[in-house]
């Protein structure tokens, strides 16, 4: 049983000629599989139906809550054109130039989401380390508000929908909330079928809703010509400047236009950027631009459609069509958030900041395209407690915006470091580019924290709630670490010892996987002293976080001899892919480790954290809320892919 001296002890094995299994997307190498090899049409169909459904729903409410900030009930053309302008350039300067021209440019490897952009400027801080890096807290932060947006997102746009039904018949509206949380349970419940199931369903459903709200809006145009006039951004900036308090509080609602964007970003993984980029430029835009100006332009006609200037748009024969149309819609807006929330979650998983949960894979050809039951699940309860809390989408709309606007605010900061480190910009060319971006962000920040009593407590609650947690995650992990760390004994003094206490080697191996990478953990140290026996073969398994989404197969697996029979493996993984301990000895072996792999046993640490009496790093509320989510989370062998009847599970106690 010898390593062949095709692979350097302690170093990489070299990539075999021939790959007898299969590797799936998530495992193969980046630099020889596309991340998105689909067709590129289908992929922009798809993106249609999981990233646009948010910010493609705006028009349902951003224009009429903008009318209703003005303070007088009847809004005049100069109102109505100021408006119309402040969103189109907001659509142009913060969601296209921003987000498709240079965030999507952020792409960590195909990855994206504030997370994947964390980890390009603050690699090495993230998960390792017992400090708490600014770049690090940034970017928990904004992640922990995009949660808070998700949980708001499906609540506001089905109930916007919904409240179409008042127009059908006042008495209907008794049946508004009672219908909403029917439709997203039905919404949670289909995510199981994975993102090309949904993408593939609610793709046309969005063609048909973008290519609507343009030929309602592109028809009512030319009721009021003067409309155009709000192409000229001086009539947004006449608007502001003619009164600027009014226009302080409407900047918040026509944000609400906005609200689609770090979604945009944090989906890119499913779907990839030039597909987002075809779908936004060839169908997505107009519409919208389309649709805001036929609002624009029925108010000006008539300024008495201010209570609903989107239903008003469609014709009365075409009220309860649009109103179904619109209903589905809204359903797809909510996925753009529920996709971007299990990517978000993977992300935070596997870079360190939140507990272990099961993925599973839904596409063979996207490797990310994923669902995460947990977060499916805990995502639904916040969100059918928003819409039983809130009821109306008027009360959504206060709630609506402070999350996202400070995602964005924070995603315009990290972008700067990427800009100078990754893309090599000088400051000269970037300090004045992100000045902009940060300015239009802060504003928008500001504006929405007017809000704040009247609702935006909520998602900065439940942000609140979520950033505690991850830091605490963070902190308490890193402390289990360090603290194996200190129990571990070095690999040489380790041989030695085992040399001197083992009696008795059984035929076979023996896995044992240990977080501690350069010396033999505590559990194993643990049971060779209670009972003096190990495997004929003892590998020590450590899988490495890696900053990238993906490891290529060639750099993830190092195996070292370290004789007396036992070997040190490391699989190093990125923050996208998923650990498979039997598929990794499967690879190491078809890379030259000889080892008995049909008689196995996988050795498992069951730890018992215990908080130390006296000079602990965690206060007994942060190790409170430690233990219950180390009590929740995932079960390794699950997590692992470890095979149930071959597990191990070797107790010990870790004072932190």
């Amino acid at each position: 049983m010898n390593i062949p001296s095709s692979i350097p002890v302690g170093g990489a094995a070299p990539l075999a000629a021939h790959t007898a299994t299969p590797i799936s997307a998530a495992d193969a190498d980046p630099g020889k599989v596309h991340h998105h090899a689909g067709n590129p049409w289908y992929l922009a169909l798809t993106a249609l139906g999981i990233v646009y459904g948010d910010i493609g729903t705006s028009p349902l409410y951003a224009f009429q809550v903008a009318l209703t900030g003005i303070g007088h009930p009847v809004p005049t053309a100069a109102d109505v054109i100021g408006i119309v302008s402040l969103i189109l350039w907001a659509l142009l300067m913060m969601v296209t130039l921003k987000y498709v021209v240079f965030v999507l440019r952020a792409d960590n490897e195909g990855e994206g989401g504030i997370l994947a952009l964390l980890s390009l400027v603050g690699a090495d801080q993230i998960a390792k380390g017992r400090t708490l890096p600014i770049l690090v807290l940034l970017g928990v932060v904004g992640a922990a508000l995009l949660y808070g947006d998700g949980v708001i997102t499906p609540a506001i746009s089905v109930l916007s929908a919904m409240e179409g039904l008042k127009l059908i018949a006042p008495s209907f509206g008794t049946f508004i909330v009672p219908v909403t949380l029917v439709i997203l349970i039905g919404l949670f419940v289909i995510q199981r079928r994975g993102t090309e199931s949904i993408g593939r369903l609610f793709g046309p459903v969005m063609v048909i809703w973008f290519v609507v709200i343009a030929v309602l809006g592109a028809t009512n145009i030319w009721l009021a010509p003067a409309i155009f006039n709000a192409v000229n951004p001086l009539a947004a900036v006449g608007f502001v400047a003619a009164n600027p308090v009014i226009a302080f509080v409407v900047i918040g609602a026509v944000f609400l236009a906005l609200t689609g964007g770090e979604a945009l970003y944090a989906d890119m993984g499913h779907v990839g950027p030039a597909a987002i980029r075809k779908a936004w430029f060839g169908l997505v835009l107009p519409a919208l631009i389309l649709n805001y100006f036929g609002q624009g332009t029925l108010i000006l006609a008539d300024p008495a459609a201010a209570d609903n200037p989107f239903y008003r748009l469609a014709p009365g024969w075409a009220l309860i069509p649009m109103v179904a149309l619109a209903a589905l819609a809204t359903i797809i807006a909510s996925q753009s958030l529920i996709s971007g929330v299990f990517s978000l979650t993977r992300q935070a998983m596997l870079m360190g900041l939140c507990p272990r949960a099961r993925i599973v894979p839904t596409s063979s050809d996207e490797a990310g395209q994923i669902y995460v039951p947990a977060a499916n699940w805990l995502l639904m309860a916040g969100t059918l407690l928003t819409v039983m809390l809130f009821k109306t989408s008027d009360n959504l709309a206060a709630a609506y915006g402070i999350a996202v606007s400070g995602t964005m605010l924070i995603t315009t900061i990290l972008l700067y470091r990427v800009a100078v480190t990754r893309w090599r910009w000088s400051p000269a060319v970037a300090v004045p580019i992100i000045a902009a971006f940060g300015l239009i962000d802060a504003t928008f920040v500001v504006s929405n924290s007017m809000k704040f009593v009247a609702g935006g407590w909520f998602p900065v609650i439940v942000g609140g709630a979520i950033a505690v947690l991850m830091l605490t995650w963070r902190k308490g992990a890193s402390e289990v670490r360090q603290r194996l760390l200190d129990m571990s004994m070095p690999l040489d003094q380790f041989l030695i010892y085992a040399e001197n206490t083992v009696i008795g080697r059984a035929p076979g191996l023996g896995v044992w996987l240990t977080k501690v990478e350069h010396g033999a953990s505590p559990m194993l140290l643990r049971h060779i002293e209670h009972n003096r026996v190990l495997h004929e073969t003892v590998v020590l398994l450590t899988f490495v976080a890696d900053h990238r989404p993906r490891v290529p197969f060639h750099e993830r697996h190092s195996v070292e001899r370290l004789g007396h029979g036992f070997y040190r493996i490391q699989v190093k993984l990125g923050f996208m892919q998923t650990p498979d301990i039997p598929l990794s000895l499967l690879h190491c072996y078809e890379l030259g480790f000889d080892a008995d792999l049909d008689h196995k046993n996988y050795y498992l640490a069951h730890e018992t954290i215990v908080r130390r009496a006296t000079g602990s790093a965690m206060g007994p509320i942060s190790f409170a809320i430690f233990s219950f989510l180390n009590r929740i989370a995932s079960r390794a062998p699950d997590f692992f892919k470890i095979p149930q009847d071959a597990i191990i599970e070797v107790g010990f106690r870790v004072e932190i």
